[in-house]
């Protein structure tokens, strides 16, 4: 399959017709990229364009290009070609069968060895305060633990070089974990999120309003410092969600 190095995105229009504020931006592999923006201000719409590759042929006009060209029409339509995977909000596995059955299904498919699928359910146990049992049916995963193997199997698994995220503060896993996983695995990561920890770890963030892309911003070295206090502040929380979660009191609990 081809090797995709770029992937670029021609602005369209916002919601009111009027032109976006950015012409193009451009994405490499291993980049982690923030999606902001306030509720209904167009971010699910940018990452269905995405995800759609796009051509003008969306109610935004924007096109999608892959190392600056166009896509070919078998990239866009056939599932088997198409190299970008999803991780949305809301994940539910109907497949009746368990943890390891289903990650050796798609080890196989994807001309994978099936000692990946180790690595796969320990990697998925590092971003979830649930462990997950590779006899453990999928139907009966927690919301946490369903996101947490999935964001594991996109990083070993998969070979899908551009990866979109929707909210993963809801998700219930170790989002800070998860996002570095999947950069360092050379993925093109595109995340749309509401929290500042995650926007301050992505190297650029695209703010969206009114449907439209209105700039694009460099991390500061600043933010980046900000960032660094955050990351504490919410390391602390997950401490003690994890403490109250197994029963444990937090009388003693010190602010930070």
């Amino acid at each position: 399959m081809q090797d995709i190095h770029e992937l670029t995105i021609i602005c369209g229009i916002d919601k009111s017709g009027a032109k976006e504020d950015v012409e193009k931006i451009r994405i490499c592999p291993g980049e982690i990229v923030g999606i902001v923006g306030p509720t209904g201000s167009g971010k699910s719409s940018l990452i269905c364009d995405i995800e759609q590759l796009s051509q003008g042929d969306t109610p935004t006009r924007r096109k999608i290009l892959i190392n600056g060209k166009a896509p070919g029409r078998d990239i866009r339509t056939d599932p088997r070609k198409k190299r970008i995977a999803q991780l949305s909000q809301n994940m539910h596995f109907l497949a009746d069968m368990t943890v390891e059955e289903f990650l050796r299904m798609h080890a196989k498919s994807r001309n994978r060895n099936f000692d990946t699928v180790e690595r796969v359910i320990d990697i998925a146990n590092t971003l979830t305060g649930e462990s997950i049992q590779p006899g453990q049916q999928l139907t009966i995963l927690s919301g946490g633990q369903s996101r947490a193997l999935m964001a594991a199997d996109i990083a070993v698994i998969s070979d899908s070089p551009i990866v979109l995220i929707d909210e993963i503060e809801n998700a219930g896993i170790k989002k800070q974990e998860a996002l570095k996983l999947l950069a360092a695995e050379g993925k093109i990561v595109l995340v749309v999120t509401h929290d500042p920890v995650l926007a301050l770890m992505t190297k650029r963030r695209i703010v969206m309003r009114n449907g439209g892309i209105r700039q694009v911003i460099t991390t500061s070295a600043g933010e980046m410092n900000v960032c660094s206090e955050l990351v504490k502040l919410d390391n602390y929380m997950m401490s003690l969600r994890d403490t109250i979660r197994h029963g444990g009191l937090v009388e003693q609990a010190v602010i930070v």
